[in-house]
């Protein structure tokens, strides 16, 4: 019989940008005592653990090497890997272990020193293990590549512009400068982003994601079992996944993605639709990465999201406040812990501890995460219980 809806029990995350001397396993604990602490719980409480990959020390079982190092023996522990959609898979993974009465408090967390435990070298190659071995690595592909195909294709079908593609930037930019921990958070215009570096045409440094240090982690809990935690909890409504393709010359379509399928499956299953959210958090490894989703998802017709976003649609009060924290272009992106830091902003702005970026009365909040170029796709709908 099933338990009801998992809860978020815990949220937290750790500083952001370049931290020397941090290690993936330390921001693993920093995060996981954080988010522990949030919940009112200690280490012993936590029977299931997800963590997911990292790129400064990776191991095929990291989830048993971060149990080891935060000395607990959870009766359920796994590593998942699905590129910037793990963060909300895990999410997914953990309700599903509550709801099926394995877990009662499972512990999500993710963290890596991108920025200070990467040379440049190993990044750049990092930067190109994405693409197909043997039909797109020879030509020299990269990500930031891979996504300029997907924005010249969008921008040709749809009318998008670089004006339309750099609004998504300032909106996130905008979020970050009211975001103390942020790691960019000095101003940016349109015009400053056009005038940034040529990256992946029509791609510029300022219409990609950063590289940072930092670590997040969730509890997610059982109903029953979060009665004597600390904090308010947040509700899990409704999730879904799509997978669409691997690599991009394998994807179905260059204009039409998983994000439609998977968010479809998380508001049928929360019950309600796209115009019921008052805050979204969606991955932005690019502009055209938020772009897309935005209006595949459902938030915007095609061709609109752009200029929307030119009109303050993301910003606070607008149509749909998005990426309240800054996002992965301005809040900080550390490899998985990328994707959790949407899902801990969304649980901050439903239990109205958001502070200057605080959306009013935000009841309903969605999360999205997507994985490779555009490859593989989560959704979370998340609800103030």
């Amino acid at each position: 019989m099933s338990r009801g809806p998992a809860v978020i029990t815990g949220a937290a995350d750790t500083a952001v940008g370049e931290l020397p001397g941090s290690s993936c396993m330390g921001l693993h604990a920093e995060a996981a005592g954080l988010a522990l602490a949030d919940a009112g719980l200690r280490p012993g409480d936590i029977d299931g653990v997800l963590c997911a990959y990292s790129f400064t020390e990776p191991h095929l079982m990291l989830a048993s090497v971060f149990c080891e190092y935060f000395g607990i023996q959870p009766a359920y522990s796994a590593a998942i890997q699905a590129g910037g959609a793990t963060g909300c898979i895990m999410v997914m993974q953990a309700a599903a272990l509550i709801e099926a009465g394995i877990c009662n408090h499972v512990l999500v967390v993710a963290g890596d020193n991108r920025l200070t435990g990467l040379s440049r070298d190993r990044a750049v190659a990092a930067l190109s293990e994405v693409g197909h071995p043997q039909f797109e690595r020879p030509f020299g592909v990269t990500v930031p590549a891979l996504y300029a195909l997907v924005a010249r294709a969008y921008m040709d079908e749809y009318g998008a512009t670089p004006e339309h593609l750099a609004a998504m930037a300032v909106a996130s930019r905008t979020h970050a400068g009211r975001n103390p921990k942020a790691q960019m958070r000095a101003p940016i215009t349109v015009a400053d982003v056009l005038a940034s570096r040529p990256i992946a045409e029509p791609l510029r440094l300022l219409d990609c994601c950063l590289i940072s240090d930092g670590g997040a982690a969730l509890v997610i809990s059982a109903p029953d079992a979060a009665r004597d935690t600390a904090r308010h909890p947040v509700t899990v409504l409704g999730t879904g996944q799509k997978n669409t393709h691997e690599h991009l010359l394998a994807a179905p379509s260059l204009t039409e993605f998983g994000c439609r399928d998977s968010a479809a499956q998380a508001f049928g299953r929360a019950g309600v639709t796209p115009a019921d959210i008052d805050v979204a958090e969606i991955y932005d490894s690019f502009t055209v990465t938020l772009l897309v989703e935005l209006e595949s998802i459902g938030f915007f017709e095609k061709g609109e999201a752009g200029p929307a976003a030119l009109a303050g649609a993301l910003d606070l009060g607008g149509r749909l406040p998005c990426n309240t924290h800054g996002g992965l272009m301005s809040y900080a992106h550390s490899g998985a812990a990328g994707g959790l830091f949407h899902v801990v902003e969304a649980v901050r702005q439903l239990r109205g501890e958001a502070a200057a970026r605080q959306v009013r009365d935000a009841e309903l909040a969605f999360v999205h995460g997507d994985g490779g170029i555009l490859s593989a796709h989560c959704s979370l709908v998340l609800g103030r219980a």
